[in-house]
């Protein structure tokens, strides 16, 4: 990573079908495949945690992407790169609800 401040994005999924493993193993499996894009400096991918129940908690979502670049202007080219929208058109059946929060230091 750069020394300057990363933009940070985080990606929160809510599947149709929570319940479902095969759902939840094809959404992760198409966003471990956005690692391939080149303005991607970092992918963590995960689930929610299983911590103990406090007010400040959410876990009601299914699976999550934390994504780092090095500049605005690589995380505009990441959303309209192919290996995106490919994801986007083979996965977004799988959510009901994306909620992005993104970050800049």
């Amino acid at each position: 990573m750069s020394s300057k401040p990363p933009i940070v994005h985080h990606v929160f999924f809510w599947l149709k079908n929570p319940e479902s493993s095969t759902d939840l193993n094809q959404l992760l499996a198409g966003i471990r495949a956005l690692a391939a894009i080149s303005t991607v400096r970092e992918l963590h991918v995960g689930v929610p945690a299983a911590t103990g129940e406090r007010d400040v908690i959410d876990n009601s979502w299914s699976a999550s992407e934390l994504m780092f670049f090095d500049t605005v202007e690589d995380q505009d080219a990441y959303q309209v790169d192919p290996l995106h929208q490919k994801f986007i058109a083979e996965c977004g059946h799988l959510w009901r609800k994306v909620l992005v929060y993104d970050v800049q230091g």
